[in-house]
């Protein structure tokens, strides 16, 4: 007999009941969604909550799940319910806004790690995960026969089946994720076991000592995930979900048995620390039942409270934010400036190396007459070849990964060898793809130079991630200002630099070339690494 609605969740709609053959209170849930992906869901929720029994997993009956057909003089339904047992008490979500926006004590959240751990054991032995945990889907069952509150995990509509031989495979079932819980492997769409399940435990825990959605413990700009300094934590604690949140699933603990293991470490360190404090999570304790209406006004207190405090946090974070934002703008300009600069000197030097190389010594004059009969039988394109300038072009890429490298912008590892090395072969490259347009003042030949040696040339720097995506954007960021100089007209100074040639008055028009691209390739960097990669990361793509 239904007695109210509680809400909708996912597809469902959820009421409370009254079971009238046990004499108690249970929770209803009603598919509306008539699509396969949601009935999938819901009859995945009820067959794991059937095979589980644990007082930190919601009860339901033999016959709690059935179908109930609907119809009217429009339509037909068929209704799938699942009827369970109700869990009177509060979600962690609402406990951390409600009573502890800053955080909540050490002392509680380790006890809730410690209990969920355990109800992750009953369900991992039994080859099930939970897929979205987070602190909307814990709750704490009051119960006056029972010593302290006990942990419940609730929503199984996401929970699945594993087989660890398949871990690591590309997942055939419904995908589904938690933005700021789920770990990489589970948003990318391939099969998971007990990891994603420590992952997302994890973050959670940190959110309730924190008060902070881990999304917002995130660097936009390197995507580091940093919160120690957010809250009190005994260093084995945090150490441990350190170990529960990291990116590759297997550097995380393998199986329950190891968390309880360091669990039970951590416990003594806690407790030799503080002694033994309480763990229950009492936020008022009442003797007497007040009146109607004291009971109005506590709760209009309260509520005026909560609002001051929310509005207090918001502008708070408001302010910090915009003071972070100006500080990371600043940053982010000195670091690209810092970068155009060294990195157009580098570009500077490489090429006056190179044109020495070139053009007054032996070993280039040799090169150079090796590569222009090699070329010219090659390529059959009637064009003079001047070997001699692909090390110009070397000499110009060995600079401009040099200084690239040494300004260490942009989150690089600074390989400078590797660096310098791609940076020769980079140019090399582009002035070889230069030889293949006919003519060369085409304009197709400079742009298709600067898009292959520009983009070969950044994925050698060894950026930490994205590496595609900043190659894209340097490449053609910078070959657009040329190709406007060249739809504007101004190209013939542009071509006299690839003409062949040793002529000391023309070195300055090579220097003046490189550095320009060196600057654009630093400019476009800066764009890629503080503005469009921190979007990618927020919207999921973190590598």
């Amino acid at each position: 007999m239904p007695t109210a609605r509680l809400g909708s969740g996912g597809f469902a709609q959820i009421y409370t009941v009254w079971d009238q053959k046990t004499q108690t209170e249970k929770v209803l849930k009603v598919l509306v969604e008539d699509s396969p992906k949601a009935l999938e869901l819901f009859a995945q929720e009820a067959a794991v909550l059937s095979c589980l029994r644990h007082p930190g997993v919601p009860k339901i009956d033999p016959d709690g799940y059935f179908q109930r057909y609907w119809s009217d003089s429009q339509r037909q339904l068929n209704l799938p319910c699942l009827v369970m047992e109700k869990i009177n008490g509060q979600t962690l979500e609402n406990i951390l806004q409600t009573y502890y926006p800053q955080g909540c004590p050490q002392e509680l959240v380790f006890d809730w790690l410690t209990q969920a751990t355990d109800i992750l054991q009953h369900l991992h032995q039994r080859n099930i995960i939970h897929r979205d945990i987070k602190p909307s889907n814990l709750m704490l069952r009051h119960s006056a026969s029972v010593a302290g509150e006990q942990l419940v995990l609730i929503d199984f509509g996401g929970a699945k089946q594993f087989e660890r031989a398949n871990l690591g495979s590309e997942a055939r079932s419904t995908k589904l994720f938690s933005s700021g819980y789920s770990p990489p492997e589970q948003i990318a769409g391939i099969n998971i076991g007990p990891a994603a399940d420590f992952y997302a435990l994890g973050r959670t825990m940190i959110e309730l000592l924190t008060g902070k959605h881990p999304a917002d413990l995130e660097d936009p700009l390197t995507g580091e995930f940093s919160w120690r300094r957010q809250a009190n934590v005994h260093p084995l604690f945090a150490d441990l979900l350190d170990e529960m949140v990291k990116e590759d699933a297997r550097s995380r603990p393998a199986n329950t048995a190891i968390v309880q293991r360091r669990l039970a470490q951590i416990s003594g360190a806690l407790s030799s620390n503080v002694g033994h404090p309480s763990r229950q999570f009492t936020p008022s304790v009442r003797t007497t039942a007040p009146a109607p209406i004291s009971t109005f006004f506590l709760k209009l207190e309260k509520t005026l409270q909560r609002a001051v405090n929310n509005s207090t946090n918001t502008v708070r974070k408001i302010i910090v934010f915009i003071f972070q934002a100006i500080v990371q703008v600043i940053r982010a300009c000195l670091d690209t400036i810092w970068s155009m600069l060294v990195t157009c000197i580098g570009a500077g030097i490489g090429t006056i190396t190179g044109y020495f190389l070139a053009y007054r010594t032996t070993w280039g004059a040799e090169v150079g007459e090796l590569l222009s009969k090699q070329l010219t039988v090659l390529l059959a394109n009637n064009q003079p070849v001047l070997g001699s300038e692909i090390l110009v072009f070397a000499g110009a890429g060995f600079g401009t990964a040099w200084g690239l490298t040494v300004a260490g912008g942009y989150g690089q590892r600074r390989r400078l060898l590797v660096a310098s090395l791609m940076g020769i072969i980079s140019y090399s490259f582009g002035w070889f793809i230069l030889q293949l347009f006919t003519p060369k003042d085409s304009g197709e030949g400079l742009v298709g130079l600067i898009l292959a040696a520009v983009s070969l040339f950044t994925l050698g720097l060894g950026l930490r991630s994205h590496q595609i995506v900043h190659a894209v954007i340097a490449a053609f960021g910078t070959a657009i200002p040329f190709a406007l100089l060249m739809s504007l007209g101004i190209s013939s100074s542009l071509f006299d630099l690839f003409r062949p040639t040793d002529n000391w008055q023309e070195l300055w028009l090579k220097i003046a070339f490189f550095g320009f691209i060196g600057i654009f390739i630093s400019f476009w960097l800066g764009v890629s690494y503080y503005l469009i990669v921190p979007g990618l990361r927020l919207l999921g793509w973190r590598k």
